[in-house]
């Protein structure tokens, strides 16, 4: 058992690729001084024509979204069955960065030591920090298999997750290494799963992203609140959609914070985790294809509960628009280091995850006001047909691919919750400018969310369902 007292290496991404160097780089300056030099001139000589570009390119912007939604369902699909790999099995190694997680210490014990994996060929960490002296006496007080420790971070700077993984990684030298969250249930074939793909497959894959999926409630009749079954659907679509697609389409990804799993040489290749980004999962799925290195994912998933209400989803939210744009902002220093197919993917993903969360409210607001004030006064609606056909569209191809991804994940997905979608979306422009402000004035303050240990229940086993 680690006692905190000996330092590690340091591991971490060049100051060029990390969220610690502030400000934009110099090809960023340049670009948006070039983009200033063409737009000024227009906006002062006509600036009404200035502005109708500028609504077309968000309409176009918003057709593109639901095009690409539409390919991803056409071409994801289900991972293929993984090749079954005997011994011998590779040596894994099992992360939990854990923070004032006291209560959650003897739930995320009994699952780690549910998984399917040889005892000999396992070593797991649960890292805390110095001062969370309550979460450190649950750890060490909790019956645990001989193969998982305690391991207390070093003081230092910045108290993250990344830095916490790290440091559990500069103590592994050879085989695989995965992480999981406190509140992570992940399927106790996962390590095998994983360990057979990277065996069977290209010589190049790094890593292995497995699907995340929202557990039912406890009560299968029991609906789920609005926020709980909005992002449970939005993982759907992510985890078992977007990201199929990508992997099929060879283009790299942002990982899950959660659950992927890494070939650990080329994991302590590229520099690890970068401890100040606070979405460094985004960030490392981009800085191994710049290595050259592939991704890929799998099919047994890790069952997590919602962050709950309002008072902890938005605090979330905001940390992961705020990391998608630091990650975003890192990688556009260098973007020549991405390819043209790393270029696509970055804009397909964090690019649009950005733009979208900025002009769901003013969007849905815009059409809104136009129609209503038109309606009341007798009027034809002012909104051009096209504007709203591509508006209608988008919102069709976000419901279909949620729609198409809660099917495949197993988890509730009506009408009821397609009338509520515009409302969730429209929450997320809420995130984005908290985000936005957190970044100018705390960039790398991380926002953790709360977890309560989940109740008894085996409903996301069976396959049942909750109304």
């Amino acid at each position: 058992m680690h006692d905190g007292t000996d330092r590690p290496p340091v591991i971490g991404p060049p100051l060029a690729l990390s969220a610690r160097r502030r400000g934009p780089g110099r090809g960023q300056w340049i670009a948006a001084l070039a983009g200033a030099a063409i737009l000024a001139p227009a906006a002062i000589m006509a600036p009404d024509r200035l502005g109708e570009g500028l609504v077309h390119g968000l309409w176009l912007l918003f057709l593109v979204a639901g095009l690409w939604r539409v390919v991803a369902v056409a071409i994801s699909g289900r991972s293929a069955t993984a090749p079954s790999l005997e011994n011998p099995l590779p040596p894994y190694a099992v992360i939990a960065a854990l923070r004032h997680e006291a209560t959650m210490i003897p739930q995320i014990v009994a699952r780690l030591s549910r998984l399917d994996y040889p005892a000999d060929r396992l070593r797991g960490f649960l890292v805390m920090e110095t001062d969370d002296e309550e979460t450190i006496a649950a750890a060490r007080a909790c019956p645990r298999p001989d193969w998982l420790s305690v391991l207390v971070a070093p003081p230092g700077r910045p108290m993250t997750k990344p830095r916490a993984l790290n440091i559990a990684l500069s103590r592994v030298t050879e085989g695989l290494v995965t992480v999981y969250d406190a509140e992570d249930e992940p399927d106790p074939g996962q390590l095998r799963e994983a360990a057979a793909r990277f065996a069977a497959g290209h010589p190049r894959l790094a890593c292995l992203q497995a699907p995340l999926r929202i557990r039912p409630p406890a009560e299968p009749a029991r609906r789920r609140p609005f926020l709980d079954r909005q992002f449970a659907a939005e993982y759907a679509t992510l985890f078992e959609v977007i990201l199929p697609a990508l992997t099929r389409l060879g283009l790299p990804f942002p990982l899950g914070g959660t659950s992927n799993h890494f070939r650990v040489d080329v994991l302590r290749q590229v520099g690890g985790w970068d401890p100040w980004n606070v979405t460094e999962d985004a960030d490392l799925g981009y800085r191994l294809w710049r290595s050259g290195w592939r991704l890929g994912v799998m099919s047994a998933p890790t069952w997590e509960t919602p962050p709950g209400g309002i008072d902890a989803w938005l605090p979330q939210r905001t940390r992961w628009l705020k990391g998608f744009m630091q990650t975003w902002l890192v990688h556009m220093r260098r973007p020549q280091g991405l390819g043209w197919r790393g270029l696509l993917s970055l804009h397909l993903t964090l690019g649009l995850a950005l733009t979208a969360a900025a002009l769901h409210a003013a969007a849905l607001a815009l059409l809104l006001g136009l129609t209503l004030g038109a309606l009341a006064s007798g009027l034809a609606p002012a909104t051009p047909p096209l504007a709203v056909l591509v508006l209608v569209a988008g919102a069709s191809s976000s419901w279909f691919s949620a729609w198409f991804g809660s099917r495949r994940a197993g988890v509730p997905y009506d009408w009821r919750d397609m009338i509520a979608a515009p409302l969730y979306w429209s929450m997320l422009s809420l995130a984005f400018a908290h985000a936005l402000w957190r970044l100018i004035r705390q960039p790398f303050a991380w926002d953790k969310t709360p977890h309560t240990p989940d109740e008894p229940d085996d409903h996301h086993r069976t396959g049942r369902l909750a109304a």
